[in-house]
Order: structure tokens, then C-alpha cells, then sequence
């Protein structure tokens, strides 16, 4: 890895060594990847990417994992779906939507644990481990089993079944909580310590799982024609992804794959049930309090955000929003967005979605602007929040009378 100097600390600039280590000992603040971009602006260029695999390894030399045997199943380079008819619903104008449901597991977990996995084997672990709402565990499942390594994920006792079952038939262990995710989280965070020779994705190899979300950002400006979109609209869990889309365009433009400096808007979308982030940004303040989640969407079921400061952060210095929706809203968004579009998201798609129906409403969201939103998970992973409106027409014999009575289709 020629281009990775160093971990550096988010809040006082320390540098560590490239070890699996997560958190600040002077002052406990994050530790993120650092980059020599200058070497790196002397080795990529759009031809060398329009070359590469088309996955996430495209863009091997801004991520921090060996590319030369990665854990792959083919995650990344998604379609960019053009949605001119739920644009034209909403009033808005050139509106695009990633549709990261196509990724080997059906959300965009396959590109963080890609790289972290990838980091994990290069740093000699051979078990691998995570805290999860359920698509993590089913994204770490699956790559484990691809690389040979060993997994045993934690997740919450509640979460979908479809989740659970597409979590335990990759043959790893599978550990079901009494609580909530931030119960797990803690959980794993003290598993970690016992355990120096697991690889928690989310814990102590976090700095190198959380690079993997900048690929949304670079897929996105290499579909768009290596230009950046002018507002994008991301789901806030930990709030992670929306900071590395914020990071991955601009790291585009510091290696000279983007003409422009991009000022890209981001905005984030929260269900009420567990908005945090979204109440701090409603009450102009930094202090984010944590909530007991209760919410359908339970992917983005974190009551404690690790990054929901820096989520906070950047959507505010780059003029964006951070909207809130009910639980029949997110049902609503599901549904709207496979009517207009023929795409079968789960909730925190539906999240995205009817969030991007209120900030397009209220004017935050511009039909003069190019916007993104971010799809990041399939509906099949949480069929229970649609099944009661999803349902057969009719239920009929197998004549033509009964047919037309039932349909009434004019003659």
C-alpha cells in the first residue's frame, strides 16, 4: 500500500501506525486513513480507473487495502439509475438514484467489508467479527466464507427474519442480543479487547472499513463523467457513509480525476424513531443525545452514532439538511420509489426516499440542482414493513367472468 502514510486522529491530528487500532490514546478521537495524495495523483488517471475490475477496486490507490488479492464478491460500480419520473413527481429536475440493492448481498455493506476484510487478511487476522443491524452481518457472513475465514456476528434479537436467515446460511456464527444495537456495539466494543485476534469490522478495524463508502462517491463521478453531482441525499445511521461520500469527492478532485473543486450539498435522512442526528440539526445544536430506537428501519437503528457529529458537520458546512420521517412515510417512499422507478428498496431506502420527498417539498432540494440519492439496500431484506400494503389485487376463480367481476376492466 505505497499511498497509506499513516492513521491519523480526526480531533488532534496524532498519527498511528497502520494497525488495527481505532480510537486516539492521547485524546479518544477517531483515527481515519491518511493518504499521500500527492503520490497518489502521480499514479491514477481516468484510463488506469476505465481499466480496472469493474468493482470497487477500480479505485485500488484511494483505498487502503491491498487490491492484489482482495475478499471480493463483486461489490461496487452499481448502476446510476436516471429517475425521471419520481422526479417529475416531486418537481424536481435532473434527479439520479445509486442503486446500491444490486451489490452481492443486496446492500452497500459489501463495499465496506470488502476493504476491511481485505485489511483484516493483510494484517494476519483469521476470524472475522462485527456489530450489526443486519446487513453487516450479512455482508461479513458471506465474505468470511469467500476468504475462509472464520465469522460470528452480533446483531439485535429483533431484526428481520430475512436478514437473520441470509446471515446463517453462510455457516458462521450468528449471535442473537436481548437489546439494541448500541447494546451489541458495546458488547463487541468489549469483545475486542478479549478477543485481540478477531477483526471486528466496526471496532478496531473501523478506519479501514469506514474508506469503504468513498466508492459511492467515486462511482457516482465517474458515471456522471468524472463531474460531481450538486446535492446528494444519503441515510445516517452511524453517519460513517454520508461523511466518506462527503470525503470521496473531494479526494477525487485533490488527485486530479475532477477539473473542477466540487460543492457538493449533502443531506441526510433519519426515521423518527431513531433520528438523533436529525434532532440535533432541527435544534441548531452539536450536542447529540441518544435515543432508544423504534423504528421499522431498523438498518439505521443507532441510537448512539458514532460519527453523528461529523455527519452533523458536514451536512451543515455544505449547506444541506437533515430530515426526519415516520414509519408510514418509509412505507410510503418504498412504495413510491418502485412505482415510479421499478426499484424494490428496504426501509432505510424508504427513509431516503420520503426524506427526499420533504426537502424537495420544503425547497431545500432544488429542481435546478443535480441530485443523487442513495439506495443502499434491498426490499426483499425487509419484506415484513410492506407486506400488509403489498398484497394481491384480487383473489379469484379461474374464469373470464369472475375475472371481469373482479377486475372491472371496461369493455
Amino acid at each position: 500500500m505505497p499511498f497509506v502514510e499513516s492513521l491519523r486522529c480526526r480531533e488532534c491530528a496524532r498519527t498511528y501506525p497502520v494497525e488495527a487500532l481505532h480510537v486516539c490514546e492521547f485524546c479518544f478521537g477517531p483515527l481515519e486513513v491518511a493518504y499521500d495524495y500527492d503520490a497518489i495523483r502521480s499514479s491514477i488517471s481516468r484510463e488506469k480507473i476505465a481499466a480496472g475490475p469493474p468493482t470497487i477496486w477500480r479505485y485500488a490507490d484511494l483505498l487502503p487495502a491491498s487490491a492484489e488479492d482482495p475478499v471480493d464478491l463483486g461489490a461496487g460500480f452499481t448502476p446510476l439509475v436516471r429517475a425521471d419520473r419520481l422526479a417529475a413527481e416531486l418537481g424536481l429536475g435532473e434527479l439520479w438514484l445509486k442503486n446500491d440493492t444490486l451489490n452481492p448481498t443486496g446492500s452497500f455493506k459489501d463495499r465496506v467489508v470488502s476493504v476491511a476484510l481485505t485489511k483484516a487478511r493483510d494484517l494476519g487476522f483469521k476470524v472475522a467479527a462485527c456489530a450489526s443491524t443486519g446487513n453487516l452481518a450479512n455482508s461479513v457472513a458471506a465474505h468470511a466464507a469467500r476468504a475462509g475465514m472464520e465469522s460470528i456476528v452480533f446483531i439485535p434479537s429483533d431484526l428481520e427474519q430475512g436478514k437473520i436467515v441470509t446471515t446463517a446460511i453462510y455457516g458462521g456464527r450468528l449471535i442473537a442480543i436481548d437489546g439494541t444495537y448500541d447494546d451489541v456495539n458495546r458488547l463487541c466494543a468489549e469483545l475486542t479487547s478479549e478477543q485481540p485476534t478477531w477483526a471486528f469490522v466496526n471496532v478496531n478495524v473501523r478506519p479501514y472499513y469506514a474508506e469503504g463508502s468513498k466508492t459511492l462517491a467515486f462511482e457516482v463521478a465517474e458515471q456522471l463523467g468524472w463531474q460531481a453531482p450538486d446535492h446528494v441525499v444519503v441515510p445516517i445511521a452511524s453517519g460513517s457513509q454520508l461523511t466518506k461520500v462527503h470525503k470521496g469527492f473531494n479526494e477525487l478532485y485533490h488527485v486530479g480525476l475532477l477539473d473542477e473543486e466540487p460543492h457538493v450539498r449533502v443531506s441526510g435522512a433519519q426515521a423518527e424513531g431513531c433520528s438523533p442526528v436529525a434532532v440535533a440539526f432541527a435544534e441548531d445544536t452539536d450536542i447529540i443525545r441518544p435515543q432508544r430506537p423504534k423504528t421499522i428501519a431498523k438498518s439505521l437503528a443507532i441510537g448512539n452514532p458514532a460519527d453523528g457529529f461529523y455527519a452533523l458537520d458536514v451536512v451543515r458546512k455544505s449547506g444541506g439538511a437533515i430530515g426526519s420521517v415516520t414509519d408510514d412515510e418509509i412505507v410510503e417512499g418504498i412504495r413510491l420509489l418502485a412505482r415510479t422507478e421499478g426499484i424494490f428498496a428496504e426501509t432505510a431506502g424508504g427513509t431516503t426516499i420520503a426524506t427526499l420527498v420533504k426537502l424537495a417539498a420544503s425547497g431545500v432540494v432544488r429542481p435546478d440542482e443535480r441530485v443523487v440519492a442513495y439506495i443502499t439496500g434491498h426490499g426483499l431484506k425487509t419484506i415484513e414493513a410492506v407486506s400488509a400494503v403489498a398484497q394481491p389485487t384480487a383473489t379469484i376463480a379461474p374464469t373470464l367472468d369472475a375475472f371481469n367481476a373482479a377486475v372491472g376492466l371496461p369493455s
